[in-house]
């Protein structure tokens, strides 16, 4: 059992590493769109699927001196290895405007300018695998912007996840209010949906809740990539792509 564990720890490390490569690149421009997009929706589906198996490994009945230990790891267990994956999806996801949720709105053009460079700097770190950087940088963007459903929804996407990880059910709501607040801003974008969902999925109890938000999601026509993430969640709650 611990060496599949072991072998699965290091697929996500080696497809992650492999995913950061890809946005360097595509900023650096040695890939285009479609390049990034065919390896992004590649790497995003083998690093879900084996995130999936290591949360299955988690919850598989242990011995009882290791039970407590695992029951306080296993939110944690899908969580954090999807961090990458779907944070390099999102930047592409949020691209369709709504009226209302536009990047830059009624800010002035210097303003502009620095949500942009704050949501490119986020990117980088979220490639570099530095969510606590990323995390900064997102929440500039809300201190300029706070309508800004893109960081709404990463600010709530790595609050949930940084929570779940030190058991820090506080860190946790909040989280999961930045995301209700970046669907209630943009109600037809998946990507917001799509993390809401994976949020409840984790989160003990919420399954019901977490199959209702996979429909809509599947309602809002995601791209490649965001289905690539949601297909074992799909698979798992019984929903068909």
């Amino acid at each position: 059992m611990s060496r599949l564990r072991e072998q699965l720890e290091n697929e996500v490390t080696l497809r992650e590493a492999s995913l950061a490569d890809a946005v360097r690149e595509h900023h650096s421009g040695e890939l285009s769109k479609e390049q990034f997009e065919r390896i992004s929706e590649r790497e995003s589906l083998a690093i879900s699927v084996a995130s999936e198996k290591l949360r299955t490994l988690e919850q598989e009945p242990p011995p009882s001196s290791i039970a407590r230990v695992r029951k306080k790891r296993w939110l944690v267990a899908g969580l954090s290895c999807l961090v990458l994956a779907v944070g390099v999806l999102l930047w592409s996801a949020v691209s369709p405007r709504q009226a209302g949720n536009s990047i830059t709105g009624d800010l002035s053009l210097s303003n502009a300018q620095k949500v942009q460079q704050y949501l490119g700097e986020a990117q980088v770190d979220i490639a570099d695998g530095d969510a606590t950087t990323a995390l900064d940088a997102y929440q500039n963007v809300l201190a300029i912007a706070p309508k800004n459903v893109a960081a709404l929804t990463q600010v709530g996407w790595l609050e949930f996840s940084a929570g779940s990880s030190s058991q820090d059910l506080k860190v946790m709501r909040v989280g999961v209010d930045d995301l209700r607040k970046a669907i209630a801003l943009a109600p037809k974008l998946a990507a917001p949906r799509l993390y809401y969902a994976i949020v409840a999925d984790a989160t003990p109890g919420n399954q019901a809740l977490a199959k209702s938000q996979f429909e809509v999601f599947l309602d809002l026509k995601p791209s490649p990539g965001q289905l690539a993430v949601a297909r074992p969640f799909l698979v798992k709650l019984g929903l068909k792509s």
